[in-house]
């Protein structure tokens, strides 16, 4: 009598006993690819059989910390199966118990991106199949930044400056002619030089107050109606204001803009309640949570329901991390969206995330940036219309170009937005 195994070593599933063959990590690496005005940081996870996960981990503001944190958590994967990823997160979170969060959270969640992509390479699948998807077969995108990066960066983007609201105009008219349907921007001060308002990560005497003045409010509404009147009613607006005011200020800022009829006012800030107050003042839309690590720091807020979208970072969570995030919003009937100030790999793992939930509003994307970008990975994504097509392939579906990460590595301290105040 043939057994159960006998049967299925006769089927047609070979990759059963492929699968089950022993597998082991032999080695770890950390890439610092130069990305313009910011660096991008990959993990690169390597197993005895051949294959190769990717996880990106692009912290800009301290991308030599969370280096070091995977090179501390090393002889913790070595000789280990990748596959288990769900025992390796918890065996690298009780090894940085006592600094949870921050750091040690996104260096956590590179290698468990890494993981995951070679277990569906392992089972020649999707990371999307791997986690019972897809829910849809495209996710609508909003042009990130629009304006932002060209006020500080046009010359290594090869882009226009922002010298005038008549430059923003015509960027809005691009925003147009390229497809997308919705676009989010930050805080914008044409010049010569133009500036970029971002006192949340400045430095300095005099920019901690988080203020908002009666003249820079008289410039965000300008700047704001001029999208609006470039762009017209039905593409969707965002302005991100960051980490850079108190409550008392987003809400003054929130009554002026509401005539705009935003898709979302987005900002961050530590306390839920303080959130809550802002959503509670104005007709506007509220998103926030880009900078929020694991369920347990988006629990009090979901409590409250103290915003209308959560932003969900997934190189800083990990994949499976955010899926339970998502998951969890679902359960208090909230929409998420992915942060995606990255890489295109990021976008994959990004448009990924949205392919196995339920609950997306919508999926950020950057447009502009270094000409190097496209080369860096074996996939671009594939964009029409404003839409985002869902990776089908083997793990995420792209590869990270070695040779271009190589070719471009990141070598400068810590910058911001260029001129900013």
């Amino acid at each position: 009598m043939l057994t159960l195994i006998d049967h299925i070593k006769k089927s047609s599933f070979p990759l059963f006993f492929s699968f089950r063959k022993p597998m082991k990590i032999s080695s770890v690496e950390t890439f610092h690819v130069d990305a313009g005005w910011r660096p991008w940081t990959f993990v690169k996870i390597s197993t005895d059989q051949g294959l190769t996960g990717y996880g990106e981990i692009s912290a800009g503001q301290n991308p030599y910390g969370i280096d070091g944190t995977i090179k501390d958590l090393t002889s913790l994967l070595i000789g280990q199966d990748p596959r288990p990823y769900e025992m390796l997160f918890w065996d690298l979170i009780r090894a940085t118990r006592l600094s949870p969060g921050g750091i040690a959270a996104k260096a956590i969640a590179g290698i468990e991106c890494a993981l995951i992509d070679i277990k569906a390479k392992a089972l020649e699948t999707s990371v999307v199949d791997l986690f019972g998807g897809p829910t849809r077969d495209r996710v609508r995108l909003y042009w990130s930044h629009c304006g932002t990066t060209r006020a500080s960066h046009h010359v290594i983007q090869g882009t226009s400056p922002i010298r005038t609201l008549q430059d923003i105009s015509d960027l809005g008219k691009e925003v147009l002619k390229r497809g997308f349907t919705a676009l989010k921007t930050n805080i914008i001060l044409p010049g010569d030089p133009a500036l970029v308002w971002m006192p949340g990560f400045s430095q300095g005497r005099g920019t901690t107050d988080q203020i908002v003045s009666s003249k820079l409010l008289d410039q965000i509404e300008d700047l704001i109606g001029t999208f609006r009147e470039a762009v017209g009613p039905r593409v969707d607006i965002n302005l991100d204001l960051n980490f850079n005011f108190k409550p008392e200020s987003v809400i003054r800022i929130a009554r002026r803009l509401e005539k705009f009829e935003l898709l979302w006012l987005e900002l961050d800030m530590y306390d839920p309640k303080a959130v809550l107050q802002i959503k509670q003042s104005t007709a506007n839309a509220i998103c926030t949570g880009e900078a929020l690590i694991h369920m347990r720091e988006y629990l009090p807020y979901f409590q409250l329901h103290a915003a209308d979208v959560f932003m969900i970072d997934v190189p800083w969570n990990g994949f499976c991390q955010s899926k339970k995030v998502g998951d969890l919003a679902e359960v208090f009937q909230l929409n998420v969206s992915p942060h995606n100030y990255y890489s295109h790999l990021s976008s994959f793992v990004s448009a990924s995330l949205c392919a196995v939930l339920p609950n997306i509003r919508i999926m950020e994307i950057e447009v502009d940036d270094v000409p190097w970008k496209d080369d860096l990975v074996t996939n671009q994504p594939e964009i029409i219309d404003g839409y985002m097509t869902v990776p089908t392939g083997l793990g995420w579906g792209t590869d990270l170009n070695e040779e271009v990460a190589r070719a471009h590595p990141w070598k400068k301290a810590r910058e911001h937005w260029g001129d900013s105040i």
